[in-house]
């Protein structure tokens, strides 16, 4: 597995400052639009740590978890309603969140980079028209 390599002195504060940067915007996209930081997250970590896609991807997940529970919260002490379709789609989540954790494991870097890009351009030309 390849490790995140410890950056000192200037290289490591402007490393601090892009991961921030990132999850800055990551969180206003995630809060504002329901999810999706994902999307941003994943090639900021891969950009700014060197890491793989596959670890980028797991820190993704890791992060998000607070932030949609956080977002959540927020949403329902503002009042927006939940909706019936929330309990169904949480469980429906969680077991497609744990297939997709297992089946990440057993998939190349390059197979993991090629699904989520080809994802990223589907999801853009659909946005589109």
């Amino acid at each position: 597995m390849q490790k995140y390599q410890i950056k000192t002195g200037k290289a490591a504060a402007a490393n601090t400052l892009l991961l921030i940067a990132a999850g800055l915007l990551t969180g206003l996209l995630s809060g504002f639009f329901g999810g999706g930081g994902g999307m941003l997250v994943v090639p900021c970590l891969s950009a700014i740590l060197k890491i793989s896609e596959k670890q980028a991807h797991a820190t993704a997940i890791s992060v998000i978890l607070p932030l949609t529970v956080i977002s959540g919260v927020v949403y329902i002490l503002r009042g927006v309603p939940v909706g019936a379709a929330a309990t169904p789609v949480i469980l429906s989540v969680v077991l497609g969140g744990a297939l997709g954790a297992m089946l990440l494991s057993k998939l190349s870097n390059g197979a993991v980079s090629a699904a989520f890009y080809i994802l990223m351009i589907v999801a853009g030309v659909k946005m589109l028209l």
